[in-house]
């Protein structure tokens, strides 16, 4: 019940029904608010108690200086919280694990319960192992129920066991395109309130849902656990950049291009830690689709959220995806009058402000590592012949002859480019050439797209053109398909589209994140023997978010992000030396050249088959009973009860140690002492190089912990699909495949130098931090400018506290990373403004001492803490931001608080 000092409390009346809201109005200074803005302060109106959330932060936010950097502490609670299956797997079993902790402290387990609605979408268990036939769809999810039957019984056992808590089942789509065409509510209705719908989410790309007026944005599994538990988000008020959008895009280009061009343009000025909110005429010029689009990519220029406000969009949006009449009449009325409706001349007060005349968008790709390094298509060929340098073996790089290719330059595609045509036999005797820059994996995937219709349509209609010419994908690439809902594949198939795709390779391989989050598959056997014996520098293209090192396939060095059509295009010219701008993609019946330009759809074609193909029927239809599942679904057996009845045989689910001797009362903090370094990381290591992720390879600890304990290496699965067993999970920490260790030079994945033992010999990661914590050693990582960026991973921190890691200290960090630390007891440090580890000398031999952490147990944060290593010494900023985040800390984590808060009650 909210303390209501403002007088906010009234009533909407809407049609038949009577809603009761927390006016704005009558907040001074609420006006000149951004959108996003407006949005916390109805969230503060609202769940105002007086002890965590007082007047004073409420009129702290009316009075919000845009300019000022951010000092001023609240408290957001979110509406709901949602989840996909990796991150979820570990919430569902933390949650189990609480309710058996709550009872060994005497108290009552059902008092573990989300308080939040929680909803959550498995999505990304499915593996891409079959594609290219009509079957693939239907073996890949067998293959996905035979791997993950644990796993999906745990999750239904979760279902009945806990109130609020829904699973959309396998095979269904992916968490953000699911969410914004049926989850979302933009205004939420409960307990007869009506207010702004807002959640957190356990996947950065939460923040898709921004596209619909809908404020959230990724936290970790941890912070998403403690939201389900009703604790407010601690944050502090964030500046806002104002991105002003003008004009519209022109033909030719897609939404794609816009959010690359957009992730540049942000992660050249700096967002990390900011709100981005859109605004101007050129808004209402963009389709929700391509909000949707732009939302989705916040974590790739690294901003909290990425907001639309509502309008007419919105609500044609609403309509046509199945909401109800009167749920699309109360987000109209509600936004209108709460002056969250968007008035394309308004210009809010913004901390900061970019602009970008849509009409100056061009074609373009990404890559080969990174979202924001934007390629002009055009120049992608020429780029390639550059970027490739870096990804070959020197003796490559002789025989390409270093004088021929003056660096400071552009080179031509012709000139000096790397080349060793290497010969492969297919398994069906045919006989073709594979070379670096080789399209081995052509992906139509993740929500980033396929919930984007005019990019979809666009991508099918270049297949019926380049079918009827009678181009196919060349024999090396492995094309698949893999949309975000049923209502894609339902409307390719209104439109009489999906033999094309077919026919060129592009089958229904599930609907799941698959190849976007490292689940392409296995290619081909041959093509990989020959990738692999001759060091081949092979491409994948593919329609995603992300294209980090090592993350799409083990056997692909360089990644492209590209629109749907563009992935086709390059599906049929088979490599990125191709310009497929200006050269022939392929020859048609009649011997002629086939260009691009011959088979790109008009605007005009797309948008006929979109407005002819796509209804609210379809949306219906998919929706009407999605949390029932198949009859695969519903026939997993599974316990009943309060508390899970642990499998002690289990590989994938396990009961963690997180509150093993837990008392009631916490332990003082205490400093660091004698510490030695487990990884000394360079600048960009990214959640994807700590975390552990894709697949299980014999020879590492964790394959090694499978073998031992039964597991065939044909059942080793994904670390992924593994989230549920700690065991694994440890083992697999830091130890992704192009992790660059500095103190072991000369090696790449999860090895390190053990100075346990003599002369400090190299081992995995996991062998020395056991040989370190039997030897009562604490440990810390040193690492450089943004660190910790990409998907809010909660195992990246678990993973490091269980290793025995006590403190990180980094350049930069990545803000939702650096929040998950400190939810597991790990204790984030800056180096001084300026310095890093090489400039203070630090090799990572040193011996640490951190002293002043002690400071924390009188009830503030030090600025700085006193960091000792060997001769160097340094005082080092301490990134405990809030006084929330500090409580936390002191309770040892994020989990310990609430279980001892909720005990308390």
């Amino acid at each position: 019940m909210s303390a209501n000092s403002f007088d906010a409390r009234s009533t909407l009346q809407v049609g038949d029904e009577s809603y009761e809201i927390f006016r704005l109005d009558k907040v001074e200074g609420s006006a000149r608010l951004p959108y996003s803005l407006k949005v916390l302060l109805e969230n503060l109106l609202r769940t105002e108690d007086g002890a965590n959330i007082t007047a004073d932060h409420i009129r702290a936010l009316g009075g919000w200086d845009s300019q000022a950097q951010p000092s001023q502490e609240i408290q957001f609670t979110p509406a709901r919280v949602i989840m996909q299956d990796f991150t979820g797997v570990p919430c569902v079993v933390d949650l189990a694990t609480m309710r058996e902790a709550v009872k060994e402290l005497g108290g009552d387990p059902a008092k573990i319960n989300p308080l939040a609605p929680a909803e959550l979408v498995i999505d990304h268990s499915v593996i891409a192992d079959k594609f290219g036939t009509a079957n693939a769809f239907q073996q890949n999810v067998e293959l996905e129920y035979g791997r993950n039957k644990e796993r999906y019984q745990f999750l239904r056992w979760g279902q009945t066991a806990f109130d609020e808590f829904k699973v959309v089942p396998p095979g269904t789509g992916i968490v953000h395109q699911v969410n914004i065409e049926h989850l979302a509510r933009t205004v939420m209705t409960r307990g007869g309130q009506a207010y702004p719908d807002t959640l957190v989410g356990t996947d950065s790309h939460t923040t898709m849902v921004n596209g619909l007026g809908v404020l959230g944005w990724g936290v970790g599994g941890i912070e998403a656990e403690a939201a389900m538990l009703g604790q407010p988000v601690s944050m502090l008020i964030p500046r806002v950049v104002g991105f002003k959008l003008t004009g519209e895009l022109k033909p030719g280009t897609t939404a794609t291009d816009l959010v690359l061009t957009i992730t540049e343009m942000l992660r050249k000025h700096g967002v990390v830690g900011k709100f981005v909110e859109f605004y101007g005429e050129g808004v209402a010029a963009t389709s929700l689709a391509n909000r949707a689009t732009i939302g989705n990519m916040s974590p790739e220029f690294g901003s909290t959220a990425a907001i639309f406000p509502i309008d007419d969009e919105t609500l044609n949006y609403l309509k046509l995806t199945g909401r109800s009449e009167q749920q699309v009449a109360l987000v109209e009325a509600y936004a209108k009058e709460q002056g969250l409706w968007l008035d394309p001349a308004a210009e809010p007060d913004f901390s900061e402000k970019l602009e970008l005349d849509l009409s100056t968008v061009v074609p373009s790709i990404a890559g080969p590592k990174r979202p924001q390094d934007r390629i002009v298509l055009a120049e992608a060929a020429q780029q390639f012949a550059q970027d490739v340098r870096n990804y070959v073996s020197e003796a490559d790089l002789d025989e390409a002859g270093k004088e021929s290719f003056p660096a400071s330059d552009a080179p031509a595609v012709s000139n000096g480019t790397p080349s060793k045509p290497t010969q492969v036999v297919a398994a069906d005797g045919s006989v073709f050439e594979i070379d670096h820059g080789a399209v081995t994996v052509a992906a139509i995937t993740s929500c980033t797209n396929t919930s984007n219709p005019y990019v979809m349509v666009a991508a099918a209609l270049v297949a019926k053109k380049a079918v009827e010419k009678g181009l196919s994908r060349k024999p090396w690439v492995k094309t698949t398909l893999a949309p975000g809902s049923k209502v894609v594949t339902d409307y390719f198939d209104k439109a009489n589209l999906t033999p094309y795709l077919d026919k060129l390779g592009f089958n229904l391989v599930g609907y799941g994140c698959t190849t976007c989050i490292g689940n392409s598959g296995p290619l081909d056997e041959e093509i990989s023997k020959a990738i692999n014996e001759n060091d081949l520098a092979v491409t994948s293209v593919l329609s995603g978010n992300r294209n980090f090192e090592g993350r799409i396939n083990p056997d692909v060095k360089m990644n492209y992000l590209a629109s749907p059509p563009l992935v086709v295009a390059y599906a049929i010219a088979g490599s990125m030396k191709v310009d497929i701008t200006t050269e022939a993609l392929g020859t048609d019946q009649d011997g002629n050249p086939v260009y691009l330009k011959d088979i790109w759809p008009s605007e005009a074609e797309v948008n006929d088959v979109v407005a002819n193909a796509i209804g609210e029927d379809m949306f219906s239809k998919s929706y009407e009973d999605v949390f029932a599942g198949d009859a695969q679904w519903q026939a997993l057996p599974i316990p009943t009860g309060d508390t899970f009845e642990w499998d002690p045989q289990s590989t994938y689910v396990r009961k963690p140690p997180y509150f093993e001797g837990m008392t009631m009362e916490t332990s003082p903090v205490s400093d660091v002492q004698g510490a030695r370094v487990l990884a000394k990381l360079g600048d960009s290591v990214t959640t994807d190089h700590i975390s552990p992720a894709g697949a299980i390879k014999a020879d590492t600890p964790a394959g090694q912990y499978l073998t031992e304990h039964g597991v065939e290496r044909r059942d080793f699965n994904s670390y992924g699909s593994r989230r549920g067993n700690h065991e694994v999970m440890i083992r697999g920490t830091f130890a992704n495949i192009r992790l660059r260790n500095q103190i072991a030079p000369g090696t790449e994945g999860g090895f390190t130098r053990d100075f346990t033992q003599e002369g400090g010999p190299v081992s995995f990661i996991y062998d020395a931090s056991q040989n370190y914590q039997a030897a009562g050693i604490p440990l810390v990582i040193l690492a450089g400018k943004e660190y910790g960026s990409g998907s809010s991973r909660d195992w990246a921190a678990k993973g490091t506290a269980l290793l025995g890691v006590k403190a990180v200290i980094a350049e930069s960090y990545e803000r939702i990373h650096r929040s998950n630390l400190i939810g597991m007891g790990v204790l984030p440090l800056q180096f001084p403004e300026g310095a890093s580890a090489q400039s203070l000398g630090l090799t990572g031999e040193e011996t640490f001492d951190i002293t002043g952490v002690t400071a924390l147990n009188d009830g503030g944060i030090p600025e700085t803490v006193k960091v000792k290593a060997g001769d160097v010494e340094f005082d080092a900023k301490v990134r405990i931001d809030t006084p929330g985040e500090a409580d936390y800390y002191r309770n040892g984590g994020i989990m310990q608080y609430v279980l001892r808060s909720l005990i308390r009650k």
